[in-house]
C-alpha cells in the first residue's frame, strides 16, 4: 500500500525467488536472500551490490549453487564459470 507521496507504508512486503519467480511465503525458514557486492576495477567494495532471493523448495532440490552461478553469471557478475554441453 502506499500514501499520496508514492511511498510503501506495508508493513511486509513479500520477496520473490530470484530462480523461480514465486513468492517466498512468510513461513519459509529455508529461503535464504544474499547480496552481492560490486567491485570497482581494484577490487574494492562499491555502494552498489546485488540482491538474489531462494526459496526453500530451490535449497531443498539441492539446486542452490547451481542456480546462484547462474543467475551471476547471467547478471555478468561472474564470467565464465558454466560451459556449453554442445557436443
Amino acid at each position: 500500500m502506499q500514501n499520496e507521496k508514492g511511498e510503501n507504508i506495508e508493513l511486509y512486503i513479500p520477496r520473490k525467488c530470484s530462480a523461480t519467480n514465486r513468492i517466498i511465503a512468510a513461513d519459509d525458514h529455508a529461503s535464504v536472500q544474499i547480496t552481492i557486492p560490486k567491485l570497482d576495477k581494484n577490487g574494492v567494495m562499491t555502494k552498489k551490490s546485488k540482491t538474489y532471493a531462494l526459496c526453500g523448495m530451490v535449497r531443498a532440490r539441492c539446486e542452490a549453487d547451481a542456480t546462484l552461478i547462474r543467475l551471476c553469471t547471467k547478471d555478468k557478475i561472474v564470467k565464465g564459470l558454466i560451459k556449453s554441453t554442445s557436443a
